[in-house]
């Protein structure tokens, strides 16, 4: 019989629907049930494209006995780490404290009080390199909470206060004119810092496994274009070219793993998360921007057509995740990490005929003994040599992309994150906007009227997921205002539409009301929100921009767009924890570094005034869209009725007329504005200048 995860509406929860453990999902009445009974909580989270939470389950939570000893000595509790991120960042940081590493499965133990006790992530069925079983661990903790109460009551007690007392200061220690947002200096030896774990042979930070830089990547771009670095657009452009190259980045569909479990980016983990490609998109398209690269030119837009071919929704959202896993194509049951990706050369033979075959095999670096599991490849360009011509290399492609649709497709998590919705939204009007792709800023658009629609209420507060059209029950969390709101001001500044600078004021303002405390620090959840035993507080980007960092990047460019002081100065106030942490930790604060580039350029303001439909609207436009300023604000706007251009439905372009009745573009940065001008040529040569 299903267990209570029937009626959830989380992918990753209804996997575990017809486990034979009695699962609970998170509520006050599983706590109160291990209350009643006197018997602590099994806390495991996880997601639904997690391979080791999969491996898992199937050990273990499948396990008729293994689910009898659970139900008999435990309340266990499930919870989807995407859905419920407040709970996971609670909980992870009580992991990481008391064993100095973390990861998913999650594994905790809690009183019925939700206190933390004893702590793990993945544990095996049979004891395995010294560590020991699930049943073990298991019988451990039964026992400890029969015969030592007392013990386990004084560790989950120190742990809460310990939890407790943790705070984040603002500014640098000692100050006392408060917190200050980074200086220049700041941000070189922020730059110093990932010059130092930068791998110069093989291009991203640090070894294995290693993680797409997505975050840094926009901070070594926009520290470029600030100062004129070339030691960041190096790093930057290596990196980006080394990934592009390797098996992180899917070389016949598009879009990228999570992260490759080797230094060289050969050997991907091969679960693809709607963040990564979202922010990775995105990157590549503002280093073409930046170089012209065919290269970041192709991924851009590969990236995206992924984005929009695999992932998204029939709502016109984008799900979450597609799995590593999926179906071996041998008419077995058996699922296997990776199968549906990876090529031996006798598969490229019977697809491409023996001539092709040879070629493709070099071209991809497939070998004989395979560069992963039982002498399958996964497909990498080594060489910078094309080894096919342009048409020959799209036939090859095609031809084994369709011969791959045929195999069992890894299993999708269609749940739509509202953060992550918003980051696609940022990407996809970009991408559009760049490269003449109107279909790309249209499936932008779709998703931004999803959020609105469906996560978004009457008073400004969203829903953190939805699915099939319907919003989930779980309050949003700062990163979803955050980057939200982020998505809705890049669209406006790619349509031209206003009306998403408002939606966007509207949850900022959310922001500054329910998540901001009063030294300016900003908080993972609102006020309001369900109390945990800690309210969950983390400027630090991980795989995603912080909610921390996102909010200051949206409240900044807000009050570029409205001229606002309130969100200039709440951005402002808390950005100084990056100034703490920027130089001593920069790739991981990333994205609030990168927030500080365009602090210190301005950002700059471009209005360009004209009829919508005059080409010297649209080519001043594409101009300013084109700009590599860091942050830059663009509204564009048709000719204001009343003549002086008040009441303009973007503040930015209030009181911006046209210039001897043509389309005219002005530019303005720390509210001093330069004379308008109809040239685009002299628009470029303003925006090119460094701060």
């Amino acid at each position: 019989m299903p267990n209570r995860l029937a009626h959830e509406t989380s992918p990753y929860l209804l996997q575990h629907a017809e486990n034979p453990v009695d699962w609970w999902p998170w509520s006050p009445e599983a706590f109160e049930e291990a209350r009643r009974r006197d018997v602590p909580v099994l806390l495991s989270v996880g997601y639904s494209s997690c391979h080791w939470c999969h491996v898992m389950a199937h050990e273990s939570f499948e396990d008729e006995e293994t689910a009898g000893f659970l139900n008999e000595h435990f309340v266990s509790v499930k919870v989807d780490r995407e859905e419920r991120p407040d709970i996971d960042a609670v909980y992870m940081e009580a992991v990481q404290a008391a064993t100095g590493h973390g990861g998913w499965p999650m594994t905790v133990f809690l009183t019925p009080d939700a206190e933390p006790f004893y702590f793990g992530t993945y544990f095996p069925p049979a004891p395995r390199h010294g560590s020991a079983s699930f049943p073990q661990v298991l019988e451990g903790v039964r026992t400890a909470w029969a015969d030592r109460r007392d013990e386990v009551g004084q560790v989950a007690g120190r742990i809460v206060r310990d939890l407790s007392e943790r705070t984040l200061a603002l500014g640098m220690p000692g100050e006392k004119e408060g917190a200050r947002p980074p200086a220049a200096e700041d941000l070189h030896q922020a730059l110093m810092g990932l010059t130092r774990e930068f791998d110069a042979v093989r291009g991203g930070f640090g070894g294995a496994p290693k993680f797409p830089p997505s975050m840094a990547l926009e901070f070594l771009l926009r520290h470029h274009a600030r100062t004129g670095s070339e030691a960041a657009l190096q790093m930057a452009q290596a990196t980006c070219e080394a990934m592009a190259r390797g098996g992180i980045y899917d070389q016949l569909g598009g879009g990228f793993a999570r992260y490759a479990v080797d230094a060289t980016w050969t050997v991907p983990h091969f679960e693809k998360m709607l963040y990564d490609n979202a922010l990775l998109c995105r990157v590549y398209a503002h280093l073409w921007r930046a170089t012209g690269s065919d290269l970041a030119r192709r991924v851009a837009l590969e990236t995206a057509d992924f984005l929009v071919r695999e992932m998204r929704t029939d709502q016109g959202g984008f799900a979450s995740a597609l799995d590593a896993d999926s179906a071996v194509a041998d008419g077995s049951d058996e699922h296997a990490e990776g199968a549906f990706y990876v090529w031996t050369p006798e598969q490229l033979r019977e697809v491409l005929g023996e001539e092709d075959a040879l070629q493709a095999a070099a071209h991809f670096g497939v070998t004989e003994e395979g560069t992963f599991e039982e002498g399958a490849s996964v497909l990498q360009l080594p060489d910078r040599e094309r080894l096919f011509d342009a048409g020959k290399l799209a036939s090859v492609r095609s031809r084994l992309l369709a011969a791959r649709e045929q195999r069992p497709r890894p299993g999708r998590d269609d749940k739509v994150v509202a953060a992550w919705n918003g980051l696609a939204v940022a990407a996809l009007a970009e991408t559009g906007a760049y490269f003449d792709r109107p279909d790309l800023i249209q499936a932008a658009t779709d998703a931004a009227d999803l959020l609105v629609r469906t996560h978004m209420d009457w008073h400004a507060r969203l829903f953190r997921t939805s699915l099939d059209g319907a919003a989930g029950s779980h309050a949003g969390v700062l990163e979803d205002y955050a980057d939200v709101a982020e998505g809705f001001l890049t669209l406006s500044a790619v349509t031209g539409e206003g009306v998403w600078v408002d939606f966007a004021g509207l949850l900022l303002d959310t922001v500054l009301i329910h998540f901001t405390g009063p030294d300016g620090s900003l908080f993972d959840t609102a006020d309001d929100a369900e109390a945990l035993i800690r309210r969950p507080q983390d400027p630090t980007d991980t795989a995603t921009p912080s909610g921390w960092t996102a909010a200051c990047g949206a409240l900044l460019t807000y009050a570029a767009y409205t001229g606002s002081s309130a969100h200039r100065e709440a951005a402002e106030r808390a950005l100084g924890v990056v100034r703490a942490l920027g130089p001593r930790a920069p790739r991981f604060i990333s994205w609030g570094l990168a927030v500080a580039e365009a602090l210190l350029d301005g950002p700059r303001e471009v209005a360009v005034v004209g009829p919508e439909d005059h080409p010297a609207t649209r080519e001043l436009h594409r101009t300013a869209l084109l700009s590599t300023a860091p942050g830059l604000a663009v509204a564009v706007g048709g000719p204001p009725a009343d003549g002086d251009g008040a009441g303009a439905e973007v503040p930015l372009l209030a009181h911006r007329t046209l210039l001897d009745g043509r389309p005219a573009a002005y530019v303005c940065r720390a509210f001093t504005c330069e004379a308008p001008t109809g040239d685009p040529e002299v628009l470029a040569e303003r925006l090119a200048g460094e701060a």
